[in-house]
């Protein structure tokens, strides 16, 4: 079984998000045998983002030479991605929804033919064979029922984007509050752990 691990958090040891995701992805080591594990660090090494040159590229245009490496990273990330049984996911909220780092990775999984196609009857996902956990952290509230929910285009967005692809195995774990004050970030971390190392396998 390949598991693909993803962190997309621009403060490194100090994220949360990259916390909850290694431990989430501890317990699936210790609970999987044998399971093969890659990790990309989407900030180390970031994409770039999505331009009319990739667009003209995707449509059979040929690409500038100074673009070929950057093509031949995204047609990697797809096939990492198609490649995997499970896929976890760090995403911190930025600015209310996804950092862009992991912004241009979906760019490069949204993929006509690959992980979706249009038919008659509408869209059909392509990438429902995968389990997908997402270690979400945000600065304050958004639940639903919270002054802030309307706000939230973290967890919503990442629920759309993969079931879009056909993701029905998705899961969310979830550090919220962590700058309302230490108290709060040492509950939501503290639980967002616990969450993690209960995890099925």
């Amino acid at each position: 079984m390949k598991l693909l691990h993803l962190d997309s958090s621009v403060l490194g040891p100090h994220s949360v998000s990259r916390q909850v995701s290694a431990a989430i992805v501890d317990r699936l080591r210790q609970a999987t045998p044998g399971l093969d594990v890659s990790y990309r660090d989407l900030t180390a090494t970031p994409l770039a983002h999505l331009s009319g040159l990739h667009l003209a590229a995707s449509q059979g245009a040929t690409p500038d030479a100074a673009l070929q490496p950057d093509i031949a990273a995204g047609q990697a990330v797809l096939e990492e991605f198609l490649a995997a049984d499970v896929v976890v996911v760090g995403a911190p909220m930025y600015n209310f929804t996804i950092p862009s780092q992991l912004k241009a990775w979906i760019d490069r999984i949204l993929v006509a033919g690959k992980t979706f196609k249009y038919g008659p009857e509408g869209v059909q996902g392509l990438a429902g064979n995968k389990r997908v956990i997402v270690a979400i952290s945000r600065g304050g509230f958004y639940g639903t029922g919270t002054p802030m929910a309307a706000l939230e285009h973290l967890e919503t967005y990442l629920r759309s984007v993969f079931g879009f692809i056909g993701v029905t195995n998705l899961e969310f774990i979830s550090a919220d509050g962590i700058q309302v004050g230490p108290e709060h970030r040492e509950k939501a971390v503290t639980d967002a752990l616990k969450a993690a190392g209960s995890l099925a396998a």
